[in-house]
């Protein structure tokens, strides 16, 4: 009589939940602006950001950087490639998705702030919650609330005049992170500042990263910035030449 085979040992072990996909992917993406004379300003770039990381791109002018930028933000499209963020490509989205995107996912902070100069400190940070429909009561209580985060709780009526460089760069910052994005991109949040201020202004940028877990990407011509972020990413010509972590 043949003897029954034994049972398979049964397994309790559950299988690994598969990785989320990347706060940021570039696949493949060219960005080829046609004039007099073509100009590639990315070269089939590909590159993958986890979420929570925060990173630094740094280069030559005409090197690729803002272009990588504004493409991840949603405000140039790729001539080839695809740009996927949380999950979601870009490809075929049209104009009002990819507004929604930038609306809903991605905060900005600039080199030059981009204050409206005849609204209040509160107002500046207010306004995209404005344009989303938010009441005027909840609008209030969110930009103070966010004004204290970048200590300037003491500003809130004051002018973009009547303050000093770095001062306004903490109420961009403050604006940038009206919705709490999950991701923010900074375009030399230091460049416009004098040293001292641009140290308290990286400070900020990697205490909120801490505090919120956003991912983070700088554009930055400083190696200052770029050696205290946990990743640096190097274009030349329009194409990743270096890509290391600490």
């Amino acid at each position: 009589m043949t003897p029954t085979p034994a049972a398979a040992p049964r397994s309790d072990r559950v299988p690994p939940a598969s990785a989320p996909p990347p706060a940021i992917e570039l696949r493949r993406v060219t960005r080829r602006f046609s004039g007099k004379r073509d100009v590639v300003a990315l070269d089939d770039v590909s590159l993958a950001i986890p979420r929570g990381e925060i990173a630094a791109v740094i280069g030559p002018s005409g090197s690729g950087k803002s272009t990588l930028l504004n493409l991840v933000g949603g405000l140039d499209r790729a001539t080839a490639g695809d740009v996927v963020v949380d999950g979601a490509p870009y490809a075929g989205l049209s104009d009002d998705d990819l507004t929604r995107v930038r609306r809903d996912k991605i905060g900005f902070i600039f080199q030059f702030f981009n204050l409206l100069p005849t609204l209040s400190c509160l107002e500046n940070v207010g306004l995209p919650l404005h344009l989303r429909g938010w009441p005027r009561r909840k609008v209030d209580d969110r930009a103070s609330e966010l004004l204290s985060l970048v200590q300037l709780g003491h500003r809130l009526t004051h002018l973009p005049e009547e303050l000093s460089g770095g001062e306004r760069q903490r109420v961009a910052i403050a604006r940038a992170l009206s919705i709490y994005p999950p991701i923010l991109l900074a375009d030399e949040p230091t460049g416009n500042l004098d040293t001292r201020t641009g140290e308290e202004i990286l400070a900020l940028v990697r205490d909120l990263h801490q505090r919120l877990g956003s991912t983070v990407v700088i554009v930055t011509h400083d190696m200052t910035v770029a050696d205290s972020c946990e990743r640096t990413i190097a274009l030349r010509d329009g194409r990743i030449v270096e890509d290391r972590r600490r």
